[in-house]
């Protein structure tokens, strides 16, 4: 019997997201395994023993063992499956491409996650609108760094070039996800352009949540 990958998966989830698009990238098959984190399957037991975490994305490895954090998982993809990269080869664009990808992954994400908003809602009695207001925050301020760090680097298509590296597989979610709150993205003219010609790619489309098998409007 022939074993693949899986990805245990939110069709949401921004950094499942992440992982799908870059193992499109890669052009690596894996079975996918809904997990619906807004109805709570994460705490699970079956998933919830899975990682110390308990939260999505696991890549389930072709010999059982599992990587979970977005970023840990496409860098182990990178180094395992290193054609195309994700990351340049120069040391030094390398810590750039990373950089950009961090702004989301550390300065964006974890202040509009599921967990954290459900404690603003639940815990701290935060209205909706201003939950909504919070993550529009959070999400432009990320972005506007983001904007000023694409105008610092070299010229392309994409965050750092003209190849999708692992910048851009952060960026595309993020971006989804400040569509879907409404957050103000004028003024981010080459933040934009990056996502469009992202958008282009079967890579990056097959990738989005709409294409998901768990997908729900």
């Amino acid at each position: 019997m022939l074993w693949r990958m899986k990805l245990y998966n939110f069709f949401r989830s921004s950094a499942a997201f992440r992982v799908r698009i870059a193992l499109n990238l890669k052009g690596l098959a894996y079975d996918y395994v809904p997990v619906h984190l807004a109805k709570g399957e994460h705490k699970q037991p079956v998933f919830a023993a899975m990682t110390a975490e308990g939260l999505i994305p696991v890549l389930e490895l072709d010999d059982g063992r599992r990587l979970t954090q977005s970023m840990a998982i496409i860098e182990y993809l990178d180094e395992a499956y290193p054609d195309p990269a994700l990351l340049p080869a120069d040391a030094h664009e390398r810590a750039r491409v990373r950089a950009l990808a961090q702004i989301v992954a550390c300065d964006i994400h974890p202040l509009n996650n599921l967990r954290v908003l459900k404690y603003l809602v639940h815990e701290l009695k935060a209205s909706q609108d201003a939950k909504n207001d919070w993550c529009r925050h959070w999400m432009r301020l990320g972005l506007e760094s983001f904007e000023a760090y694409l105008s610092s680097g070299p010229a392309g298509a994409f965050s750092h070039g003209d190849v999708p590296t692992l910048a851009d597989c952060f960026l595309v979610p993020q971006i989804f996800n400040a569509r879907r709150l409404d957050c103000d993205l004028s003024g981010l003219p080459r933040t934009i352009a990056v996502f469009d010609a992202c958008m282009e790619l079967p890579s990056f489309r097959n990738a989005q949540p709409s294409a998901c098998p768990d997908f729900e409007p």
